[in-house]
């Protein structure tokens, strides 16, 4: 396997120092949640760390799978990824979905953790949408309104398996994310206007439709489209946070508070006056700030911006079609998490139960992430570009 190691490192470095960044203010956070804060036992920082290692030795091994490599095997991972989505909805552990209204997690017996296939079933879904444009791209050089339209239908087929499955496990949250993958992939995939205007247009429709209906008609969408009462009083807490403080609202003010409370530099690590439901892993980002305040909160998302430059500039770098479609439903994967976790947390979006990536405890949601950073990796470690000769599924590969 030739490579190409004239403009420097076949290692990104630069994503590894934010992944360790983002590990060191998981972990410590955790601890301080868990700990300091909850006087709890260690075991679950011991945890989260040995996922952390685990995470880190999955993103090894798939920063060795070149592109070639990678688009020959997309298939089987596709498809076995529908499997483990369609065995969740038999295998789902029960005491969960009392508690969590979701069917998404399996309990592994022995060892007693639990797994959520969804989150690493997003690497071959990204892997799927990219292979598809990439091949529908070579034979359709020329780009027309009718070759558009037949790319968008392979990549809702794509797609229809893994919605329907997540919303029969009843994962709005995770739902969304994968929407915003496919979402990412439409737009740099070069669809003209024609088609994407309406299709904005289509789905901003329908959002504001279900904003209104959940407002004034919440029984049409509990009755009529199998929407959950919490989902619906989700909206109605993020439209009016003080509502109710002593039950739906509860969790969100809480947030607020604690946020608030950390001023501008915070009241120092494991220090806390407000309880926050669920704090270790979808608010964990409250213990961050009211740790560390705005300054602790605001470095955080700078390392994100690194890190998401980081993984375009590699883009740029490899000059490879395959890869940047890859590349693009990873870093919508974790942009899309970020944005919604954040602001979920400061009340500028609805409460989904979207995890903070690299930093909220929860061993399925970590090893997704790695497992997105280890094919991020794999285009800086390989660095070569492929020609796809538009003859079958074969590249030839090319050094630049």
């Amino acid at each position: 396997m030739e490579s190409n190691n004239k403009n420097g490192s076949r290692i990104d470095y630069g994503i590894i120092l934010c992944i360790l960044l983002l590990a060191i203010i998981g972990l410590v956070s955790l601890y301080s949640t868990t700990v300091l804060m909850q006087d709890g036992s260690m075991r679950m920082t011991i945890l989260q760390f040995i996922w952390y290692i685990i995470g880190i030795s999955t993103a090894a091994v798939i920063m060795l799978f070149d592109s070639e490599q990678l688009w020959k095997i997309t298939d089987y991972l596709y498809w076995a990824g529908i499997i483990a989505l369609v065995a969740t909805l038999f295998l789902y552990d029960r005491s969960l979905a009392v508690s969590t209204g979701a069917k998404s997690w399996i309990k592994i017996p022995v060892i007693h953790f639990t797994l959520q296939p969804s989150e690493f079933v997003k690497i071959p879904y990204i892997l799927m949408l990219a292979k598809g444009v990439t091949l529908h791209n070579s034979k359709n050089i020329a780009r027309t309104v009718q070759s558009d339209f037949l790319l968008l239908g392979k990549l809702l087929l794509y797609s229809v398996l893994p919605f329907v499955l997540l919303m029969a496990q009843n994962d709005l949250g995770t739902t969304l994310v994968y929407a915003a993958i496919l979402a990412g992939i439409i737009l740099l995939s070069g669809f003209q206007w024609k088609i994407l205007l309406p299709i904005v247009i289509i789905v901003s429709s329908l959002g504001i439709g279900i904003l209104v209906l959940a407002v004034y008609n919440p029984d049409f969408l509990i009755e009529t489209l199998g929407v959950g009462q919490y989902q619906i009083l989700r909206i109605h807490t993020w439209l009016d946070p003080y509502q109710d403080t002593t039950a739906s609202s509860y969790q969100v003010t809480q947030a607020f508070k604690a946020i608030g409370s950390g001023g501008v530099f915070g009241k120092g690590l494991g220090v806390s006056e407000v309880y926050v439901p669920v704090r270790e892993s979808d608010m964990i980002f409250t213990t961050i700030t009211e740790n560390f305040g705005f300054i602790g909160g605001s470095f955080l998302i700078f390392i994100y911006f690194v890190l998401v430059y980081n993984m375009i500039k590699i883009v740029y770098d490899t000059k490879n079609e395959f890869y940047a479609y890859i590349a693009t439903g990873v870093i919508m994967m974790i942009v899309f998490h970020v944005l919604e976790n954040v602001g979920m947390n400061i009340g500028l979006l609805p409460v989904t139960g979207i995890p903070l990536p690299f930093v909220s405890q929860g061993g399925s949601a970590l090893l997704g992430n790695m497992m997105g950073v280890g094919l991020l990796m794999s285009m800086r470690f390989h660095h070569r570009s492929y020609i796809f000769s538009g003859e079958g599924e074969e590249f030839h590969s090319g050094v630049k």
